[in-house]
């Protein structure tokens, strides 16, 4: 076998296997027999002396074959087409002695794109201070086994993942849980990676509940002595208000305004005085 070709196609597409030979434009396909096989035992297809021979039955409506450079045709492609696939090609140059004029081996790779990741979220607890939750991101119908990958507040985060398929050649489903306690709105990224390609969601986690803390009442003690003290401060601001104006008016006048008969009154000498004086002289 010559060098080994790998071929990479993606489920449902149209994919070419090339053989290791092409006929010369002064030959003719009547002259050779070609045989395809996978993993050397099963023939895919077969022609001898310009006719098709055999087929395999998994094949059937599926595959063609060039007839100058004898590609084989494989449309829709599935993900069990994966393998090693070989071509046999020999020239009759007569039924007994045919040479052989290739035989090279070319391996088929064939993927299938996972859909989008999806992320749920689980409540177990919740309280003031934290949500605990269950973080689930599921992605679906991919080929080959993926990895999966994520990013809380980007922090690398490890999935405990878990992946269901019917057989190694067959579509995979990929589960991730992440058990989280949240304390604030942080987003989470979940990411799955199968034959180079990455899909990617992201997610706010919220942090469900805010509890506002009530206001400590204050205590027996301090509401008495605070009532004891606006009831001093009231009091007070009473008996200033009834005393304090007479005192006031005992002690001045106004001798600005001595039209008033208050003023004049104020301005006149005591009898007791003026008795004094004229003791006095006398």
């Amino acid at each position: 076998a010559l060098e080994k070709k790998v071929i990479k196609s993606r489920l449902g597409e149209k994919v070419g296997l090339p053989c290791c030979h092409e006929i010369p434009s002064s030959d003719s396909l009547h002259n050779y027999r070609v045989y395809w096989q996978k993993n050397t035992m099963e023939v895919v297809l077969a022609y001898a002396e310009g006719k098709e021979i055999s087929k395999h039955k998994r094949y059937e409506n599926r595959t063609e074959m060039n007839d100058r450079n004898f590609t084989l045709w494989i449309s829709p492609v599935e993900i069990p087409d994966s393998g090693p696939y070989q071509c046999v090609v020999q020239h009759l140059k007569s039924s007994q002695n045919p040479s052989v004029k290739c035989d090279e081996t070319v391996a088929l790779f064939v993927a299938a794109d996972f859909s989008e990741p999806n992320i749920t979220t689980e409540e177990i607890t919740n309280s003031c201070d934290s949500t605990e939750m269950v973080v689930t991101c599921s992605s679906y119908g991919g080929f080959p086994k993926p990895k999966m990958s994520g990013a809380l507040n980007n922090e690398s985060v490890l999935w405990n993942v878990s992946w269901a398929s019917e057989s190694d050649l067959s579509p995979y489903d990929v589960t991730g849980k992440l058990q989280l306690n949240v304390t604030k709105d942080v987003p989470l990224t979940c990411s799955v990676e199968s034959n180079g390609l990455t899909k990617s969601t992201n997610i706010l986690l919220r942090k469900t509940k805010d509890c506002i803390v009530p206001t400590t009442p204050p205590s027996y003690n301090v509401i008495t002595a605070s009532i004891i003290i606006i009831i001093i401060f009231l009091l007070a601001i009473t008996l200033a208000a009834r005393y304090l104006p007479r005192h006031v008016c005992s002690h001045c006048c106004k001798p600005q305004d001595s039209a008033q008969e208050g003023v004049k009154e104020c301005t006149k000498t005591p009898m007791s005085s003026k008795v004094t004086s004229e003791t006095s002289s006398v």
